[in-house]
Protein backbone atom coordinates (compact mmCIF):
# COMPACT_ATOMS: atom_id res chain seq x y z
CA UNK A 1 0.00 0.00 0.00
CA UNK A 2 1.62 3.32 -1.43
CA UNK A 3 1.85 6.37 1.16
CA UNK A 4 -0.87 8.22 -0.79
CA UNK A 5 -3.64 5.91 -0.19
CA UNK A 6 -2.49 5.50 3.22
CA UNK A 7 -2.48 9.19 4.33
CA UNK A 8 -6.10 9.10 2.14
CA UNK A 9 -7.62 6.32 4.83
CA UNK A 10 -6.29 8.05 7.43
CA UNK A 11 -8.44 11.32 6.33
CA UNK A 12 -11.96 9.48 6.10
CA UNK A 13 -11.34 7.77 9.53
CA UNK A 14 -11.06 11.46 10.93
CA UNK A 15 -13.88 12.57 9.01
CA UNK A 16 -16.38 9.81 10.30
CA UNK A 17 -15.47 10.68 13.26
CA UNK A 18 -16.92 13.85 12.77
CA UNK A 19 -20.62 14.53 14.45
CA UNK A 20 -22.07 15.94 10.96
CA UNK A 21 -20.33 12.95 8.89
CA UNK A 22 -23.47 10.48 9.17
CA UNK A 23 -26.33 13.21 8.81
CA UNK A 24 -24.68 14.18 5.82
CA UNK A 25 -23.97 11.29 4.19
CA UNK A 26 -27.27 9.77 4.50
CA UNK A 27 -28.41 13.18 3.02
CA UNK A 28 -26.16 12.75 -0.05
CA UNK A 29 -27.26 8.88 -0.75
CA UNK A 30 -30.59 10.00 -0.42
CA UNK A 31 -30.60 12.97 -2.96
CA UNK A 32 -28.67 10.57 -5.36
CA UNK A 33 -31.34 7.87 -5.27
CA UNK A 34 -34.32 10.82 -5.57
CA UNK A 35 -32.16 12.76 -8.57
CA UNK A 36 -31.71 8.96 -10.10
CA UNK A 37 -35.42 8.41 -10.12
CA UNK A 38 -36.55 11.70 -11.36
CA UNK A 39 -34.06 11.14 -14.41
CA UNK A 40 -35.47 7.48 -14.52
CA UNK A 41 -38.77 9.08 -14.55
CA UNK A 42 -38.15 11.63 -17.08
CA UNK A 43 -36.17 9.28 -19.73
CA UNK A 44 -39.03 6.87 -18.89
CA UNK A 45 -41.75 9.45 -19.50
CA UNK A 46 -43.13 8.04 -16.62
CA UNK A 47 -43.72 10.77 -14.87
CA UNK A 48 -45.17 14.27 -17.04
CA UNK A 49 -47.22 17.14 -16.92
CA UNK A 50 -50.40 16.59 -18.96
CA UNK A 51 -51.10 20.46 -20.24
CA UNK A 52 -54.89 21.25 -21.55
CA UNK A 53 -56.04 17.59 -19.79
CA UNK A 54 -59.06 15.97 -19.00
CA UNK A 55 -59.55 13.93 -16.25
CA UNK A 56 -61.20 10.62 -16.66
CA UNK A 57 -62.08 7.84 -14.42
CA UNK A 58 -61.46 4.46 -15.40
CA UNK A 59 -63.27 1.51 -14.28
CA UNK A 60 -61.54 -1.69 -14.59
CA UNK A 61 -60.75 -4.93 -12.89
CA UNK A 62 -62.65 -4.07 -9.84
CA UNK A 63 -60.37 -1.13 -9.71
CA UNK A 64 -61.03 3.13 -10.63
CA UNK A 65 -58.30 4.81 -12.26
CA UNK A 66 -58.42 8.24 -12.59
CA UNK A 67 -56.03 10.18 -15.35
CA UNK A 68 -55.86 13.10 -16.82
CA UNK A 69 -55.20 12.83 -20.52
CA UNK A 70 -55.53 14.87 -23.68
CA UNK A 71 -56.50 11.74 -25.89
CA UNK A 72 -59.10 12.64 -28.09
CA UNK A 73 -61.32 8.83 -27.57
CA UNK A 74 -62.03 6.01 -25.41
CA UNK A 75 -59.72 4.34 -27.29
CA UNK A 76 -57.07 6.55 -27.78
CA UNK A 77 -56.99 6.95 -24.14
CA UNK A 78 -56.77 2.94 -23.12
CA UNK A 79 -54.35 2.48 -25.81
CA UNK A 80 -52.00 4.99 -23.98
CA UNK A 81 -52.81 3.25 -20.66
CA UNK A 82 -51.94 0.18 -21.61
CA UNK A 83 -55.39 -1.36 -20.33
CA UNK A 84 -56.35 -4.43 -23.33
CA UNK A 85 -59.39 -5.45 -24.75
CA UNK A 86 -59.99 -8.67 -24.73
CA UNK A 87 -61.97 -11.63 -26.65
CA UNK A 88 -65.61 -10.44 -25.74
CA UNK A 89 -64.78 -7.80 -22.95
CA UNK A 90 -66.87 -4.71 -23.73
CA UNK A 91 -65.98 -1.22 -23.03
CA UNK A 92 -69.10 1.79 -22.52
CA UNK A 93 -68.90 4.04 -24.14
CA UNK A 94 -67.79 2.57 -26.99
CA UNK A 95 -64.04 2.99 -28.44
CA UNK A 96 -64.89 6.05 -30.85
CA UNK A 97 -66.39 7.90 -28.69
CA UNK A 98 -64.68 11.48 -28.02
CA UNK A 99 -64.12 12.43 -24.33
CA UNK A 100 -65.09 16.27 -24.15
CA UNK A 101 -65.29 16.95 -20.73
CA UNK A 102 -63.66 16.78 -17.42
CA UNK A 103 -64.57 13.74 -15.15
CA UNK A 104 -65.28 11.36 -18.16
CA UNK A 105 -66.30 8.12 -17.16
CA UNK A 106 -65.13 4.93 -18.71
CA UNK A 107 -66.23 1.15 -18.09
CA UNK A 108 -64.71 -1.94 -18.94
CA UNK A 109 -66.37 -5.13 -18.44
CA UNK A 110 -64.44 -8.07 -18.54
CA UNK A 111 -65.99 -11.39 -20.32
CA UNK A 112 -66.64 -14.70 -18.30
CA UNK A 113 -67.65 -17.76 -20.16
CA UNK A 114 -70.79 -18.90 -22.10
CA UNK A 115 -71.72 -21.66 -23.88
CA UNK A 116 -74.03 -21.12 -26.73
CA UNK A 117 -76.69 -23.87 -27.89
CA UNK A 118 -77.58 -23.72 -31.07
CA UNK A 119 -79.65 -26.89 -32.54
CA UNK A 120 -77.86 -28.78 -30.44
CA UNK A 121 -74.62 -27.34 -31.15
CA UNK A 122 -72.45 -25.87 -28.36
CA UNK A 123 -69.97 -23.45 -28.98
CA UNK A 124 -67.79 -22.03 -26.51
CA UNK A 125 -67.08 -18.38 -26.02
CA UNK A 126 -66.58 -15.46 -23.59
CA UNK A 127 -68.53 -12.26 -23.70
CA UNK A 128 -69.22 -9.40 -21.28
CA UNK A 129 -72.82 -8.52 -23.18
CA UNK A 130 -76.05 -8.56 -21.31
CA UNK A 131 -78.68 -9.66 -22.74
CA UNK A 132 -78.96 -13.08 -24.34
CA UNK A 133 -79.14 -11.80 -28.01
CA UNK A 134 -75.90 -9.64 -27.89
CA UNK A 135 -74.28 -12.19 -26.17
CA UNK A 136 -74.85 -14.74 -29.15
CA UNK A 137 -74.54 -11.90 -31.18
CA UNK A 138 -70.82 -11.06 -29.62
CA UNK A 139 -69.68 -15.07 -29.90
CA UNK A 140 -70.70 -14.80 -33.46
CA UNK A 141 -73.80 -16.54 -33.99
CA UNK A 142 -76.11 -15.05 -37.00
CA UNK A 143 -79.50 -14.41 -35.63
CA UNK A 144 -82.39 -13.43 -37.60
CA UNK A 145 -85.17 -11.34 -35.49
CA UNK A 146 -87.53 -13.72 -34.91
CA UNK A 147 -85.31 -16.32 -33.60
CA UNK A 148 -85.55 -16.72 -29.71
CA UNK A 149 -82.64 -16.34 -27.33
CA UNK A 150 -82.48 -17.03 -23.01
CA UNK A 151 -79.97 -17.66 -20.97
CA UNK A 152 -80.52 -20.87 -18.73
CA UNK A 153 -77.66 -21.71 -16.18
CA UNK A 154 -75.51 -24.56 -16.39
CA UNK A 155 -76.93 -27.44 -14.78
CA UNK A 156 -74.45 -30.30 -14.96
CA UNK A 157 -70.50 -29.91 -15.81
CA UNK A 158 -69.84 -33.22 -16.28
CA UNK A 159 -72.49 -34.03 -18.81
CA UNK A 160 -72.64 -30.99 -20.61
CA UNK A 161 -69.13 -29.35 -20.42
CA UNK A 162 -70.88 -26.43 -20.32
CA UNK A 163 -69.40 -23.66 -17.26
CA UNK A 164 -70.77 -20.29 -16.21
CA UNK A 165 -74.01 -19.15 -18.53
CA UNK A 166 -75.78 -20.85 -21.58
CA UNK A 167 -77.33 -18.91 -23.94
CA UNK A 168 -79.44 -20.91 -26.15
CA UNK A 169 -81.21 -19.89 -29.65
CA UNK A 170 -84.53 -21.28 -30.66
CA UNK A 171 -84.38 -20.82 -34.04
CA UNK A 172 -87.40 -20.02 -36.31
CA UNK A 173 -88.17 -21.96 -39.34
CA UNK A 174 -88.58 -19.89 -42.82
CA UNK A 175 -91.33 -20.87 -44.81
CA UNK A 176 -92.68 -19.63 -47.61
CA UNK A 177 -95.95 -17.82 -47.65
CA UNK A 178 -97.89 -16.53 -51.39
CA UNK A 179 -100.65 -14.04 -49.54
CA UNK A 180 -103.19 -13.96 -52.25
CA UNK A 181 -100.32 -13.78 -55.18
CA UNK A 182 -97.61 -12.04 -52.97
CA UNK A 183 -94.83 -14.33 -52.01
CA UNK A 184 -93.39 -13.19 -48.98
CA UNK A 185 -90.12 -14.68 -46.73
CA UNK A 186 -91.04 -15.40 -43.46
CA UNK A 187 -89.74 -17.36 -40.20
CA UNK A 188 -91.76 -18.80 -37.58
CA UNK A 189 -91.99 -21.24 -34.55
CA UNK A 190 -95.09 -22.29 -35.74
CA UNK A 191 -95.32 -26.29 -36.36
CA UNK A 192 -97.84 -26.81 -38.60
CA UNK A 193 -100.01 -24.71 -41.34
CA UNK A 194 -102.78 -24.33 -39.04
CA UNK A 195 -100.66 -22.48 -35.86
CA UNK A 196 -98.88 -20.46 -38.97
CA UNK A 197 -102.55 -19.14 -39.79
CA UNK A 198 -102.89 -18.34 -36.43
CA UNK A 199 -99.57 -16.90 -35.09
CA UNK A 200 -99.76 -14.42 -37.99
CA UNK A 201 -103.15 -13.45 -37.90
CA UNK A 202 -104.56 -14.44 -41.16
CA UNK A 203 -108.52 -14.41 -40.81
CA UNK A 204 -109.48 -17.04 -43.63
CA UNK A 205 -112.97 -16.31 -45.62
CA UNK A 206 -115.28 -18.60 -46.26
CA UNK A 207 -113.98 -18.62 -50.25
CA UNK A 208 -110.81 -18.34 -48.83
CA UNK A 209 -107.89 -21.61 -50.21
CA UNK A 210 -105.29 -22.69 -47.76
CA UNK A 211 -102.86 -25.07 -49.55
CA UNK A 212 -101.38 -27.24 -48.07
CA UNK A 213 -104.20 -29.00 -45.44
CA UNK A 214 -103.72 -27.06 -41.97
CA UNK A 215 -102.52 -30.47 -40.05
CA UNK A 216 -99.24 -30.50 -42.25
CA UNK A 217 -96.14 -29.97 -40.74
CA UNK A 218 -93.72 -27.27 -41.59
CA UNK A 219 -90.53 -27.37 -42.89
CA UNK A 220 -87.82 -25.07 -43.78
CA UNK A 221 -89.03 -23.39 -46.95
CA UNK A 222 -92.65 -25.27 -47.17
CA UNK A 223 -94.74 -23.55 -49.53
CA UNK A 224 -97.86 -22.13 -48.10
CA UNK A 225 -100.90 -20.38 -50.26
CA UNK A 226 -104.03 -18.26 -49.27
CA UNK A 227 -106.17 -17.59 -51.78
CA UNK A 228 -108.92 -15.83 -53.17
CA UNK A 229 -110.60 -15.71 -56.53
CA UNK A 230 -113.16 -13.36 -57.51
CA UNK A 231 -111.97 -9.73 -55.89
CA UNK A 232 -109.23 -7.47 -56.75
CA UNK A 233 -106.49 -7.47 -54.36
CA UNK A 234 -103.71 -4.87 -53.48
CA UNK A 235 -100.53 -5.64 -51.13
CA UNK A 236 -98.98 -3.05 -49.49
CA UNK A 237 -95.06 -3.51 -47.91
CA UNK A 238 -93.92 -1.49 -45.26
CA UNK A 239 -91.57 -1.14 -41.98
CA UNK A 240 -92.28 -1.41 -38.56
CA UNK A 241 -90.56 1.06 -36.48
CA UNK A 242 -87.22 -0.11 -34.20
CA UNK A 243 -88.11 -0.29 -30.95
CA UNK A 244 -86.26 1.31 -28.13
CA UNK A 245 -85.39 1.02 -24.42
CA UNK A 246 -83.55 3.23 -22.37
CA UNK A 247 -81.64 2.27 -19.09
CA UNK A 248 -79.80 4.92 -17.24
CA UNK A 249 -76.75 4.57 -15.52
CA UNK A 250 -74.79 6.91 -13.11
CA UNK A 251 -71.57 5.18 -13.90
CA UNK A 252 -70.98 7.20 -17.20
CA UNK A 253 -71.02 10.10 -17.61
CA UNK A 254 -73.74 12.73 -18.83
CA UNK A 255 -74.16 13.21 -22.12
CA UNK A 256 -72.46 9.41 -23.08
CA UNK A 257 -74.33 6.44 -24.45
CA UNK A 258 -73.69 2.82 -25.06
CA UNK A 259 -75.73 0.45 -27.37
CA UNK A 260 -75.74 -3.04 -24.96
CA UNK A 261 -78.48 -4.53 -27.65
CA UNK A 262 -77.91 -3.77 -31.35
CA UNK A 263 -81.83 -3.52 -32.56
CA UNK A 264 -83.96 -3.63 -36.10
CA UNK A 265 -86.79 -2.19 -37.75
CA UNK A 266 -89.45 -4.88 -38.59
CA UNK A 267 -91.47 -5.57 -41.63
CA UNK A 268 -95.10 -6.13 -42.59
CA UNK A 269 -97.58 -6.84 -45.44
CA UNK A 270 -101.07 -5.36 -45.50
CA UNK A 271 -103.17 -6.86 -48.01
CA UNK A 272 -106.48 -4.99 -49.26
CA UNK A 273 -109.57 -5.90 -50.78
CA UNK A 274 -110.54 -3.66 -53.34
CA UNK A 275 -114.14 -2.06 -54.26
CA UNK A 276 -114.33 -1.38 -57.84
CA UNK A 277 -117.12 0.69 -59.61
CA UNK A 278 -116.86 0.74 -63.33
CA UNK A 279 -112.70 -0.12 -63.16
CA UNK A 280 -112.11 2.61 -60.81
CA UNK A 281 -111.06 2.06 -57.08
CA UNK A 282 -114.38 3.75 -54.94
CA UNK A 283 -112.74 1.97 -51.31
CA UNK A 284 -110.92 -0.50 -49.81
CA UNK A 285 -110.91 -2.68 -46.67
CA UNK A 286 -107.46 -4.66 -44.49
CA UNK A 287 -108.06 -8.37 -45.52
CA UNK A 288 -104.69 -9.39 -43.83
CA UNK A 289 -101.89 -7.53 -42.25
CA UNK A 290 -98.89 -9.96 -41.60
CA UNK A 291 -96.04 -8.94 -39.79
CA UNK A 292 -92.54 -10.83 -42.04
CA UNK A 293 -90.14 -9.81 -39.75
CA UNK A 294 -89.95 -8.88 -35.95
CA UNK A 295 -88.69 -5.55 -35.17
CA UNK A 296 -86.26 -5.98 -32.28
CA UNK A 297 -85.72 -3.86 -29.45
CA UNK A 298 -82.34 -1.37 -29.26
CA UNK A 299 -81.21 -0.91 -25.69
CA UNK A 300 -78.87 1.64 -25.08
CA UNK A 301 -77.68 2.92 -21.57
CA UNK A 302 -77.32 6.85 -21.23
CA UNK A 303 -74.84 8.22 -18.50
CA UNK A 304 -76.68 10.47 -16.07
CA UNK A 305 -73.28 11.25 -13.69
CA UNK A 306 -73.22 15.17 -13.28
CA UNK A 307 -70.25 15.41 -11.37
CA UNK A 308 -67.94 16.42 -14.79
CA UNK A 309 -68.10 19.88 -15.99
CA UNK A 310 -71.83 19.52 -17.06
CA UNK A 311 -72.86 18.85 -13.43
CA UNK A 312 -72.34 22.81 -13.16
CA UNK A 313 -75.70 22.54 -15.00
CA UNK A 314 -77.22 22.10 -11.41
CA UNK A 315 -75.13 24.60 -10.06
CA UNK A 316 -76.07 27.50 -12.68
CA UNK A 317 -79.87 26.60 -11.98
CA UNK A 318 -80.64 25.15 -15.24
CA UNK A 319 -83.68 22.56 -15.01
CA UNK A 320 -83.07 18.66 -15.70
CA UNK A 321 -85.37 18.99 -18.43
CA UNK A 322 -83.18 21.70 -20.50
CA UNK A 323 -80.39 19.28 -20.18
CA UNK A 324 -80.17 18.08 -23.43
CA UNK A 325 -80.34 21.56 -25.19
CA UNK A 326 -78.15 22.82 -23.15
CA UNK A 327 -75.22 20.30 -23.66
CA UNK A 328 -75.91 19.91 -27.29
CA UNK A 329 -75.91 23.63 -28.04
CA UNK A 330 -72.53 24.17 -25.63
CA UNK A 331 -70.97 20.84 -27.09
CA UNK A 332 -71.23 22.47 -30.55
CA UNK A 333 -70.03 26.13 -29.70
CA UNK A 334 -67.44 25.41 -27.39
CA UNK A 335 -66.93 21.56 -26.79
CA UNK A 336 -67.51 22.27 -23.11
CA UNK A 337 -64.02 24.43 -22.71
CA UNK A 338 -65.14 27.55 -20.29
CA UNK A 339 -61.31 28.98 -21.67
CA UNK A 340 -61.70 28.79 -25.27
CA UNK A 341 -61.46 31.56 -27.82
CA UNK A 342 -63.48 31.62 -31.15
CA UNK A 343 -61.18 29.71 -34.02
CA UNK A 344 -59.30 28.23 -31.52
CA UNK A 345 -59.08 24.04 -31.68
CA UNK A 346 -58.04 23.13 -28.42
CA UNK A 347 -58.81 23.82 -24.65
CA UNK A 348 -56.35 26.21 -22.97
CA UNK A 349 -55.38 25.33 -19.52
CA UNK A 350 -55.64 29.36 -19.11
CA UNK A 351 -57.33 31.62 -21.31
CA UNK A 352 -54.93 33.05 -23.97
CA UNK A 353 -57.46 36.06 -25.00
CA UNK A 354 -60.50 36.28 -22.95
CA UNK A 355 -60.83 39.91 -23.93
CA UNK A 356 -61.51 38.81 -27.87
CA UNK A 357 -64.24 40.68 -29.91
CA UNK A 358 -65.15 37.45 -30.92
CA UNK A 359 -66.54 34.47 -29.27
CA UNK A 360 -65.51 33.53 -25.58
CA UNK A 361 -66.02 30.49 -23.79
CA UNK A 362 -68.83 27.99 -22.88
CA UNK A 363 -71.48 29.18 -25.54
CA UNK A 364 -69.29 31.32 -27.26
CA UNK A 365 -70.55 35.42 -25.82
CA UNK A 366 -69.55 37.95 -28.18
CA UNK A 367 -67.74 39.54 -26.97
CA UNK A 368 -66.86 37.26 -23.91
CA UNK A 369 -66.80 40.26 -21.38
CA UNK A 370 -70.45 40.44 -21.62
CA UNK A 371 -70.58 37.94 -19.49
CA UNK A 372 -69.10 39.86 -16.46
CA UNK A 373 -72.52 40.73 -15.95
CA UNK A 374 -72.65 36.76 -14.21
CA UNK A 375 -70.01 37.47 -12.03
CA UNK A 376 -66.51 38.70 -12.15
CA UNK A 377 -65.23 35.42 -12.32
CA UNK A 378 -66.24 34.98 -16.06
CA UNK A 379 -63.63 34.15 -17.46
CA UNK A 380 -62.59 31.01 -16.02
CA UNK A 381 -65.99 29.82 -14.07
CA UNK A 382 -68.30 27.79 -15.77
CA UNK A 383 -70.97 27.99 -13.31
CA UNK A 384 -71.07 31.78 -13.97
CA UNK A 385 -70.60 31.17 -17.74
CA UNK A 386 -73.70 28.97 -17.70
CA UNK A 387 -75.59 31.41 -15.59
CA UNK A 388 -75.10 34.25 -18.53
CA UNK A 389 -75.81 31.79 -20.81
CA UNK A 390 -79.06 30.54 -19.54
CA UNK A 391 -80.18 34.69 -19.07
CA UNK A 392 -78.83 34.86 -22.97
CA UNK A 393 -81.55 32.12 -23.94
CA UNK A 394 -84.53 32.87 -21.94
CA UNK A 395 -83.98 36.44 -23.01
CA UNK A 396 -82.97 36.02 -26.81
CA UNK A 397 -85.87 33.02 -27.63
CA UNK A 398 -87.98 32.21 -24.56
CA UNK A 399 -86.49 29.14 -23.78
CA UNK A 400 -83.24 26.53 -24.06
CA UNK A 401 -85.97 24.55 -26.10
CA UNK A 402 -86.45 27.02 -28.46
CA UNK A 403 -83.14 28.27 -28.31
CA UNK A 404 -81.91 24.32 -29.41
CA UNK A 405 -84.59 24.65 -32.32
CA UNK A 406 -82.63 27.82 -33.65
CA UNK A 407 -79.38 26.05 -33.59
CA UNK A 408 -80.59 23.15 -35.59
CA UNK A 409 -82.18 25.20 -38.29
CA UNK A 410 -79.46 27.91 -38.65
CA UNK A 411 -76.48 26.65 -36.63
CA UNK A 412 -75.51 29.61 -34.61
CA UNK A 413 -77.18 31.29 -31.71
Amino acid sequence: MNNKLRKHRRRLKVASRHPFAVPVIVFLVFALLIGGGLAYAHFTHRIHAVKDAKIVVVSHDKLQQIVPTRAATVGALLKGLHLTLNEGDVVEPSADTPIDQDQFRINIYRAVPVTIVDNGHRTFAFSAATTPRSIAAQAGSKLFPDDLVATNPAQDFVKTGSIGEQVVIDRATPVNLNLYGTQLNIRTHAKTVAELVKQKHIKLAKDDQLIPAPNTPLTNYTQVFVTRNGVKIETVEEDIPMPTQQILDDSLAYGTSAVRQAGSPGHQVTTYQLQLKNGAEVSRSVLQQVVTVQPVTEIRVVGTSLSGIKGDMALAGIAPSDYDYVDYIVSHESGWCPTKAQGEHYCPAVPDNPMTPNGYGLCQSTPGYKMASAGSDWQTNPVTQLRWCSGYAQGRYGSWAAAYNHWLSYHNW
